[in-house]
């Protein structure tokens, strides 16, 4: 089955999620994406291992399964003079280059956009960092949690006095995700004009952006927030809330839908309470509000719960677990996890493709990630190189 970017190379020096998710969402759709690591393997093959080495050590991890699904794997050293020799021909055959290292590192490796055009001028660099290039911070490492703490999301989550980071890294998928835009759009300039350039991505602006709505508040009229659980500022009820059997959630905003949810509670004369004319009044005063709903949701099962709310249709969900995840009905009808086998495993991995269904040209499903270096003799064979030359670069420790 071919894909919308059959044709494109890329070469992904990616390392856990944000650079690896770009190569997977464009292998998804076709592209050849190669995944260029250490030799062993680099530090993030091994994230939430979920098989075992022969010698006992752990295996490959949940976390490489989802980010390397449908791509190559070669192995590479391009710090050494030879290394760098095979990264320049890797280069002149890819369209697409993806690095979330820190800028000094690219700079060492070649992989820092002025290097990368002087060998193939219409390359496109993806460049997610964690700070951007510039600013007193451009250097500095980081990950997912730094930029939820530095973009206020953490600070207001959890009760006063104890805040709480996100357990997904959605800084992180949020800036592959604004990178993997950027890499379509500059594939669309560069059929158009024949130019490539440099996609740049960092984490705090993902965050900053992804927090935006509370930032502009402050920026105006500096209500200085302070964190109020699993309330809503702006919304109520919009809480968690427990029943007979197990938590959901509802978010309740706007008046229609609050209409809906004070005749379901039997409260019809809260539509005419000056607290409740408006979404931050209903914020203001979630308290009363999720007061009321957790008692109606304390006189029911779940399910029951639930069918209640959908029949007027309010929305809400069951706090799962993951099991219930990835047990529910719904995530099972989308189809949205593959099985794919790996060594060692012990049984198949449910992995994710990209979320989003095109009509005519839809994604591949997941291919089992590569082992280390699984194609580095088939690649290097397509750029030119020979096997006896290929024995070099191994006694070399270059591949």
């Amino acid at each position: 089955m071919s894909g919308v970017l059959d044709g494109i190379r890329v070469l992904d020096f990616g390392r856990y999620i944000a650079g690896p998710y770009v190569g997977a969402l464009l292998a998804d759709f076709g592209a050849d994406v190669i995944r260029v690591e250490k030799r062993g393997g680099s530090e993030d093959r091994f994230v939430l291992p979920i098989c075992a080495r022969e010698d006992g050590s752990p295996g490959e991890g949940a976390l490489f399964m989802h980010m390397n699904r449908n791509k190559r794997s070669i192995t590479l050293d391009p710090m050494k003079p030879s290394g760098r020799a095979v990264l320049g021909k890797l280069v002149g055959t890819a369209d697409i280059v993806i690095a979330n290292l820190p800028p000094q590192t690219m700079a060492r490796m070649g992989l820092d956009y002025a290097s990368l055009r002087a060998g193939k001028d219409d390359i496109i660099l993806a460049n997610l960092s964690s700070f951007g290039k510039d600013g007193p911070w451009a250097n500095r490492p980081g990950f997912d949690s730094i930029g939820q703490v530095m973009c206020g999301s953490v600070y207001l989550s959890g009760q006063p006095g104890q805040p709480y980071r996100a357990q997904i890294a959605f800084v992180d998928f949020g800036t592959a995700l604004h990178v993997a835009f950027g890499v379509a759009m500059a594939l669309m300039e560069k059929k158009r004009s024949g130019r490539g350039q440099e996609v740049v991505g960092a984490l705090l602006a993902t965050a900053i952006t992804l927090n935006s709505s509370t930032l502009i508040e402050q920026s105006v009229t500096a209500p200085n927030r302070e964190p109020i659980g699993n309330r809503a500022f702006n919304s109520g009820p919009t809480d968690l809330f427990q029943t007979k059997d197990g938590f959901i959630a509802t978010h309740v905003v706007g008046k229609p839908l609050f209409r809906r949810w004070a005749n379901l509670m039997g409260e019809p004369e809260w539509l005419d309470d000056d607290r409740f004319n408006s979404d931050d009044g209903r914020g203001a005063h979630g308290n009363i509000l999720s007061q009321r709903m957790a008692e109606w949701c304390a006189e029911r099962t779940r399910a029951e719960a639930l069918d209640a709310l959908a029949d007027a249709h309010l929305p809400a969900g069951p706090v799962l677990k993951p099991q219930e995840a990835l047990d529910h009905p719904q995530v099972q009808a989308m189809g949205l996890l593959h099985p794919v086998a790996w060594p060692g495993a012990a049984r198949e991995a449910l992995v994710p493709q990209a979320p989003v269904w095109l009509s005519e040209t839809p994604a591949l499903p997941p291919n089992a990630p590569a082992k280390t270096g699984e194609h580095t003799e088939q690649i290097l064979q397509e750029v030119g190189y020979s096997l006896a030359e290929l024995e070099i670069l191994r006694s070399n420790d270059i591949v």
